[in-house]
């Protein structure tokens, strides 16, 4: 992307940004005109404003670029909740080229949308020079829609001057999605990391449609528009356009149901912002609740039901891969805890569901596990006796016994159940949603295949890139293929057993794994 490579390695996120833009700045202003940046400013995007470290840059369109909207059609379309998911949802897409006048209409049926919204537009620019592609300019979209009924199915069509979703003929390029309920009932929502834009990511996406879940958790690593994932700017291979081919692959899901995503190594692009999220933060609108909207956009929480969901961004606690190590000065953690706290506290939460990206606890050959991960959360989430935590980073799908310090405190086989509060936590990595796979040190084990071996050989990466061998009584279930994670939550009455049943699934559509985690309801 533009940095020499040994200069890259003693350089941080926000060093490389700065060195990108003094580079390719003045030759953009001088080739392609006027250059102008962009600043999210009370939900609206602000042009022309004070450029702010966060953001990314827009360039400024001549008219010529805009062609008769009637020839463009949007595409892309994917959801997140907002803070509150019975009330709040933001709907976002991407058009190829700009439009005029982009907007959302939502109505209770197909027949009625006569409510018209407008949509915020946010433009990403990349130069000539910064990866693969030549001058680059994308066309994100968002409608933040407020004041939903809970529990309620509306119908949506997303437009613009010469496309109106509402015309009899284009009645087909409409939408749904459902709001999260006022009250406990039952519910199913996927997982997994690294997905990236491939065959077996397709056919990932079509057995997710069919568990028919009410949201999908990505645990980073979303497009790999930059291939390299080391926070690094000498990856000549970062391409842009990466992104408007995943928005594509992940739209027959993700328009109806809420992707919510973490954000991974590969999704740190230095050319758009100090902290490399500039690009994500067009590309996405995610609840705004977390401690630091600025510096970690990806972190947050929502609850939906009986269950709460919390979002962290592992690059901040990253020993491995340290570009972005530490920017959070150590208020990711501190809002963790208190999460962790208040959702404890709540009458309403019987479960909490953590994802991120890089392991706490893993054996692949590749990554195996994150020692800043386990320094700075592992604590808490056996503090908090967290329910269920959700990793990717290593493409493979494992699962642990249940653990406390490290250690084993019960065996969990497959078919088997946990109860956190006087077990421990279990931990899946469900990083094999796409891209290649990765390998074992040991046999696979899973549904069917199992084969009980007592140890295995891994390591745990520490700081300054060093790595602490370690041999593991934890690794329950391996199994090297492409698959995802299904969770169907049960809620109980007041004193009953409460359960989340978790299952690996294959993309053949067999099933690999399936344990059970229950909890005394409240």
């Amino acid at each position: 992307m533009g940095v020499p490579e040994k200069l890259a390695e003693r350089m941080s996120m926000a060093e490389q940004h700065e060195y990108l833009r003094a580079r390719f700045s003045r030759r953009t202003m001088i080739r392609g005109g006027a250059v102008t940046l962009g600043a999210v400013a009370g939900g609206a995007y602000v042009t022309g404003a004070t450029a702010q470290a966060a953001v990314p840059t827009q360039r400024t369109a001549p008219a010529t670029e805009h062609v008769d909207g009637a020839l463009v059609a949007p595409f892309g379309r994917h959801l997140a909740y907002g803070n509150d998911p019975r009330t709040e949802i933001t709907v976002s897409w991407q058009v190829p080229v700009a439009v005029k006048n982009p907007f959302i209409r939502i109505g209770a049926s197909p027949w009625d949308l006569s409510r018209k919204i407008p949509a915020e537009v946010r433009t990403l620019y990349t130069p000539a020079g910064v990866g693969a592609s030549g001058d680059r300019t994308q066309y994100y979209l968002h409608a933040k829609l407020t004041n939903l009924r809970p529990g309620k199915t509306y119908y949506y069509g997303v437009g613009h001057q010469g496309f109106d979703p509402a015309e009899r003929h284009l009645l087909g390029t409409l939408g749904t999605f459902t709001t999260a309920p006022a009250h406990k009932a039952p519910f199913t929502f996927t997982a997994f990391g690294d997905q990236g834009v491939s065959y077996h990511g397709l056919a990932n996406d079509a057995l997710i449609l069919g568990q028919d879940p009410a949201f999908h958790l990505h645990a980073g690593d979303i497009a790999y528009g930059d291939p390299a994932g080391q926070g690094k700017t000498s990856d000549t291979g970062f391409d842009s356009r990466v992104w408007d081919q995943f928005l594509y692959q992940t739209e027959s899901v993700a328009k109806q149901v809420p992707w919510m995503v973490s954000y991974g190594n590969h999704d740190m692009e230095a050319w758009y912002s100090p902290n490399g999220y500039g690009g994500e933060e067009a590309r996405w609108t995610l609840p705004d609740n977390g401690p630091d909207k600025k510096n970690l956009p990806g972190v947050y929480s929502f609850v939906y039901g009986n269950t709460a969901v919390i979002s962290l961004d592992a690059n901040d606690v990253s020993f491995e891969i340290p570009a972005n190590l530490g920017i959070s000065g150590g208020t990711q953690t501190k809002w963790l805890e208190a999460q962790l706290k208040k959702f404890r506290a709540s009458k309403d939460v019987d479960f909490v569901v953590v994802f991120f990206h890089h392991c706490a606890y893993c054996t692949s050959t590749a990554h195996a596990s994150e020692g800043g991960v386990r320094q700075e959360w592992v604590p808490l989430f056996e503090k908090y006796t967290v329910d269920l935590v959700i990793n990717g980073h290593n493409h493979v799908y494992e699962r642990t016994d249940v653990l406390k310090g490290d250690k084993v405190t019960k065996k969990l086989p497959i078919g088997g159940t946990a109860y956190p509060e006087t077990d421990g936590v279990v931990y899946v990595t469900a990083g094999a949603a796409g891209k290649s796979l990765y390998a074992f040190s040991a046999d696979q084990t899973y549904e069917g295949h199992e084969k009980d071996i007592d140890s295995v050989s891994s390591f745990v990466c520490l700081k300054d890139g060093a790595r602490q061998q370690e041999s593991v009584a934890w690794s329950r279930v391996r199994y090297l293929d492409y698959s995802f994670l299904r969770v169907d939550v049960t809620p109980a009455a007041k004193g009953r057993y409460a359960t989340l049943t978790v299952r690996g699934i294959a993309e053949t559509g067999e099933q690999v794994d399936h344990f059970t985690v229950a909890r005394r309801a409240k």
